[in-house]
């Protein structure tokens, strides 16, 4: 199973000059807890969570992002996304296609994938996930 059989494709990307408290109401209201940060010419600059509002100070989404984005393709084997994103301690990894963002996929999309019962060989526990 590849990340374009599970990715998300309609994806809320949001802009770094967002109020945090913007950020709060968006991740909210699309019951997402995290979400790429793009530019005006549409460039993934940075990846911003709820634990980025909880752990760090600024006003704006420019202060608060994390600025490493840990990036995947269609093609990369769901068993390689488990094992980055225990690796890399993060929830969420942006799947690109010549550098423009196409889906997203997150922990809750390689969970609902097993639980469909998708055969997904994951050498790391999902509980560490």
């Amino acid at each position: 199973m590849l990340a374009k059989d599970i990715m998300t494709r309609d994806i809320i990307m949001v802009r770094p000059s967002m109020t945090v408290k913007q950020l709060a109401m968006l991740l909210i209201k699309n019951q997402i807890s995290g979400a790429p940060v793009a530019a005006e010419d549409g460039k993934i600059v940075g990846v911003v969570s709820e634990a980025d509002i909880l752990a760090k100070k600024g006003r704006q989404v420019k202060g608060i992002m994390s600025t490493k984005v840990v990036s995947v393709n269609e093609e990369t084997a769901v068993e390689e996304i488990a094992k980055l994103m225990s690796t890399h301690k993060i929830k969420r990894l942006p799947v690109m296609r010549e550098n423009k963002i196409v889906g997203i996929v997150s922990r809750a999309d390689i969970v609902s994938a097993i639980a469909l019962g998708k055969h997904i060989a994951i050498h790391t526990p999902v509980y560490d996930l």
